[in-house]
């Protein structure tokens, strides 16, 4: 059986902030409109957080079957380590889904009922990410689907429910949607060699090693400019750019080449970055 330290790097913690920032950054604007509505916010979260949680369960799970991760550099998995069965991982995956569905339809009722569809989606998309026969992150389309669902979704999606529009969040979630998928691309980036060797086509095999390493820092550039733009709508929000300081290491380690333990750390880094990159941007909201 697996320890409970185990379960917790299973959880993928450093990859917890793409969950965290876009719920954060949404209550923000929407307290900044007159509407905040707490227990929504939690809701928002807890939806958020059950959905990447399970997500790493599902994607451990499914990998672990395949066999892709028999060979890996980064933190340990719980399937190809052996440290738990696959079906007990399967199980941990289920049960987050679960609570992710049943924290999104308490807020459907709340709301309205066309959150039960985007909620479903949402959940398909966790799963089929490396689970089914044709996992679409196996095709290199992860990244537009964590921007999508890590950026325009639970964005968007976290500010409609505190104040029944959508108004500028829209705009918004897509620096901090790029954030979220920086994570994806340096976590692939670390996996080029494994990944391509068991057929795992993702975006960062596609570019290859240079050309995923660009678009790392493409991606961290383009996010906090867009911060700069978004003062437009609001003032203060260029504040988000003071979070740049934190990039400068990450994108110095890719840049320089970094292969395996060096890019674990370049992870957690780049979490750092988009947390700090969250919490000035929903300052610069409120102001």
């Amino acid at each position: 059986m697996a320890t409970i330290g185990q379960w917790v790097q299973g959880a993928r913690p450093r990859t917890l902030p793409a969950a965290l920032v876009p719920v954060v950054v949404a209550t923000a604007a929407a307290t900044a409109d007159g509407h905040f509505i707490w227990d929504r916010a939690v809701l928002a979260l807890v939806v958020s957080l059950a959905i990447q949680v399970a997500t790493n369960y599902a994607n451990d799970y499914s990998d672990g079957k395949r066999g892709t991760d028999d060979k890996r550099v980064g933190p340990m998995r719980l399937v190809a380590s052996g440290a738990a069965a696959p079906k007990v991982v399967l199980y941990a995956a289920l049960a987050c889904f679960g609570i992710a569905g049943i924290a999104g339809l308490a807020l459907a009722v709340m709301t309205s009922w066309i959150l039960i569809l985007v909620g479903a989606l949402a959940l398909l998309a966790g799963w089929f990410y490396t689970g089914g026969k044709r996992p679409y992150g196996y095709m290199g389309l992860g990244e537009v689907f964590v921007f999508v669902f890590f950026g325009l979704v639970a964005v968007v999606g976290t500010y409609y429910v505190q104040t029944g529009g959508v108004g500028y969040s829209l705009l918004l979630s897509v620096p901090v949607g790029l954030l979220a998928v920086a994570l994806l691309v340096i976590n692939n980036l670390r996996d080029i060699p494994t990944d391509a060797a068991s057929g795992k086509m993702t975006l960062a095999v596609r570019l290859g090693d240079r050309g995923t390493r660009y678009f790392y820092v493409g991606v961290i550039v383009l996010s906090l400019l867009l911060a700069v733009a978004l003062s437009a709508y609001r003032p203060f929000a260029w504040l988000g750019v003071l979070a740049a300081p934190l990039a400068l290491r990450p994108t110095r380690v890719v840049m320089a080449g970094a292969t395996g333990p060096e890019l674990i750390r370049a992870l957690a880094m780049t979490g750092a970055l988009q947390i700090a990159f969250g919490v000035l941007l929903s300052l610069g909201v409120l102001l």
